[in-house]
């Protein structure tokens, strides 16, 4: 049988024609898909080595490394709460091999609180929401309250009196305590962090009274007895923590506070290479070890497909831009 060579001349030739005038390649995008990854990857982690979003992205890019046969390269670049490791793939080729798994403040609630570089719905391609994180809060071991109802009475007493530790102005942990002080309708002070571990420090010497933080980040220190824990912010209970209840079952339905982390590629890589990416990743997810690491981390695996993750970082912009409007919280737009 005799193989016609003209289709793979005419491609060859008008790729060297694209080549002459500066056009693109005429290859088709579904055989790049195809061979996709070719090379390593680098997975940006916007935040320092050893907290939540990293542990989940190391965890995660290891056994897609694993999967592909290619390596995933972990790039911790922290700064602004996630913002500048955000803008850094929004600005990088797009072509798969620099992605983030980046989190609810640098995708959804900075850019409503501050002048940021990009745009989260215009420069950047949606994956796959990655996990859920639930936000647990807590009181120092001298407050005198061993619930919600409790909490809330306490405050009301003292208007004005309590105060509660955020890892940073605009950090979910802010707009957490933000969205508590609206819905129990009582006066707390926030007082804002560089970080959850100085606030940590702080609460457990009694100088801030409460915080709303990751589950990981105060596990602890609940476990050791050193911080009272109060409800949860998930839908369910937690099976790290199963005696703390949730918010909704503290009679508050409309209280959900989560962190969570999504994985995003840069605007323009193409849909072939999303999707693979796509497949990666939640074929990563779907492994019982990862499930068993990250479940050990307090975190909920998700894997939607990309349209939904745009519609939930959408949805997630604009009910913390509420709470930022409604708190009358300040920004620097």
């Amino acid at each position: 049988m005799t193989i016609s060579r003209r289709p793979l001349v005419r491609l060859l030739l008008g790729s060297f024609l694209g080549i002459f005038l500066g056009l693109p390649p005429l290859l088709p995008s579904a055989a790049v898909a195809q061979n996709f990854p070719a090379k390593p990857i680098k997975l940006i982690v916007p935040f320092p080595a050893g907290g939540p979003n990293d542990i989940i992205a190391r965890v995660i890019g290891q056994r897609m490394s694993e999967l592909s046969g290619q390596p995933v390269l972990i790039d911790n670049r922290g700064g602004q709460g996630g913002v500048l490791g955000t803008d850094a793939v929004s600005k990088a080729p797009p072509d798969g091999y620099t992605i983030a798994i980046s989190s609810a403040g640098a995708l959804a609630i900075s850019p409503s609180m501050e002048r940021v570089a990009y745009d989260t719905q215009v420069d950047l391609a949606p994956v796959t929401l990655v996990a859920t994180v639930p936000e647990m809060l807590v009181v120092a071991t001298n407050v005198p309250a061993n619930n919600i109802s409790e909490l809330i009475a306490l405050a009301k007493s003292q208007p004005g009196k309590l105060n509660f530790a955020s890892s940073g102005p605009g950090s979910l942990p802010h707009l957490a305590g933000e969205l508590f002080k609206l819905t129990a309708r009582i006066d707390i002070v926030h007082v804002p962090y560089r970080g959850a571990a100085p606030a940590v420090n702080d609460l457990l010497g009694q100088q801030v009274q409460m915080t709303f933080l990751d589950l990981p980040v105060l596990l602890p220190q609940v476990k050791a007895g050193a911080l009272r824990p109060i409800a949860m912010g998930s839908a369910e209970r937690a099976p790290t923590a199963p005696d703390v209840p949730t918010l909704a079952e503290a009679g508050f339905p409309d209280l959900r506070i989560e962190n969570w982390y999504g994985m995003v590629a840069p605007k323009g890589t193409p849909k072939e290479i999303v999707t693979a990416l796509h497949g990666l990743a939640t074929k990563a997810m779907a492994d019982p070890g990862v499930k068993e690491k990250l479940a050990q981390q307090g975190a909920t695996l998700i894997g939607d497909e990309p349209e939904h993750f745009r519609q939930f970082i959408a949805d997630e912009t604009k009910k913390w831009g509420k709470v930022i409007k409604d708190a009358g919280v300040e920004t620097a737009k």
